[in-house]
Order: C-alpha cells, then sequence, then structure tokens
C-alpha cells in the first residue's frame, strides 16, 4: 500500500498518532500513524455505525 494512498485529517499535525482510513475493494481499512503496519478492516456500514455511536456519545464514560 502506498502511503499516498490513505487518508489523513489535515488536522494532523506531523509526531502526532493519527488515523488513517483508505478504501480497499468493498472494506474499508484503517490505522494508526504511529503503527502504520497495524491495519485494522471493516465494512464501510460498520464504520459509519461506529461513527454515529462515537458522535452520538454511547461510548462515553462517565466517572
Amino acid at each position: 500500500m502506498s502511503q499516498k494512498d490513505w487518508q489523513i485529517s489535515t488536522h494532523c499535525q506531523a509526531g502526532n498518532s493519527c488515523v488513517g482510513v483508505r478504501r480497499s475493494g468493498e472494506a474499508v481499512a484503517m490505522r494508526e500513524s504511529a503503527h502504520p503496519s497495524e491495519v485494522m478492516v471493516t465494512t464501510p456500514e460498520s464504520l459509519r455505525a461506529f461513527i454515529a455511536s462515537v458522535k452520538g456519545g454511547a461510548l462515553s464514560h462517565s466517572n
């Protein structure tokens, strides 16, 4: 996989750990810039559901 195939937020600054995503056929691949060889693959539907859960606060912890 070429480095240019990965999309990383423009808010990500050099030296930070940032999440990169790329389309891989019918799947979405994700990786953290600090560990680029570790790639997680999911479906677009599952990723959309995860993002909606995060935005909706479903994964928040209250202490």
